[in-house]
């Protein structure tokens, strides 16, 4: 049971901080362990390969399908369905000295012999050197986000605040690619949307806790940084719950129910409101915490009215 401070129905968040952080630090270098020797199992999207889209005329049975791949030239075949039953998503990845086309025809070979009046939709061919720009530029776009993050929460609140948040942030992240990475979970576009939904969702949720931190460290004049920080956070707990809640809801219904296209945008996601919200407490607010943050920290700033020497020197 979390201990009752002398605050009436404040919950001392803060007093398993250490243990709870100390798991924290566990995860994230077994996640970089895990990113470091296995890596991450990049999708089409970042390594090159030929899309097939296809539409049969009876819903068709993927394992069938799958088992007609047979040949060298559609070895590695990623098998979907996309939208209905009927329609089908093949992805081919690139084999040196095999032409895109050649793919192709042996993916519509066997797709016929599954179902003689199979249509061929549509044929994307994304190249090596285009996949790999797309992952340096999505990588790119994490680091630029955290930045830009730590420039706004500066400005908006002050450095110990900042730091405690982009370390929430990079936490979230570090993490999430390092379930991708444990488990081999295919990583493409839409899985990097979910990375750059989670740092935005994260970042509500710590804005939120920091604000409620800076109003009480003006309120509560006799109270010490942690009974501030706990009194915060339980003020705002009924609303991370409530945020939190409605907004599993939809994600496991996507987790579930979405499909294979949108399954990885929804599993990162799930494992980012989950490891988002404990980080809001016991990474960025305990941070700020050990960081020495205080109330003449949070004081705004006194502007020196024009002549206000002059006023004083005045009998």
């Amino acid at each position: 049971m979390f201990q009752i401070l002398s605050i009436k129905g404040t919950i001392n968040f803060l007093r398993h901080a250490v243990a709870i952080s100390g798991l924290s630090l566990i995860l994230v270098l077994a996640s970089l362990g895990s990113l470091a020797v296995k890596g991450i199992n990049w999708g089409l999207d970042f390594t090159g390969g030929t899309v097939v889209e296809m539409e049969f005329e009876n819903p068709v049975d993927l394992n069938k399908l799958r088992a007609a791949l047979t040949s060298d030239e559609t070895d590695g075949a990623v098998v979907q369905n996309f939208g209905s039953s009927r329609d089908v998503l093949i992805r081919l990845p690139v084999k040196e000295g095999v032409k895109s086309d050649l793919q192709v025809e042996h993916v519509m070979e066997a797709a016929a012999k599954v179902d003689p009046s199979v249509t061929q939709k549509r044929v994307e061919f994304v190249g090596p050197q285009v996949g790999k720009e797309l992952a340096e530029q999505g990588g790119l776009a994490v680091l630029v986000a955290l930045i830009c993050i730590l420039i706004y929460v500066s400005f908006r609140f002050e450095w110990r605040l900042a730091l405690g948040s982009v370390a929430a942030l990079a936490h979230d992240v570090i993490i999430t690619l390092g379930v991708f990475s444990m488990f081999q979970l295919e990583f493409d576009l839409t899985v990097l949307a979910g990375v750059l939904t989670v740092v935005g969702y994260s970042l509500n949720d710590t804005i939120v806790v920091f604000d409620r931190i800076r109003e009480n460290f003006l309120k509560m004049r006799k109270g010490t940084p942690v009974d501030v920080v706990n009194n915060s956070i339980t003020q705002t707990m009924s609303r991370t719950i409530i945020t939190t809640g409605t907004t599993l809801v939809v994600v496991v219904a996507l987790f579930l129910k979405g499909g294979t296209m949108i399954h990885g945008f929804a599993t990162a996601l799930l494992m980012g409101i989950f490891v988002g919200t404990f980080s809001s407490i016991y990474v960025a607010s305990f941070l700020a915490v050990k960081l020495g943050i205080n109330r003449e920290h949070m004081m705004p700033v006194e502007i020196e009215k024009e002549g206000a020497d002059q006023e004083a020197l005045m009998p």
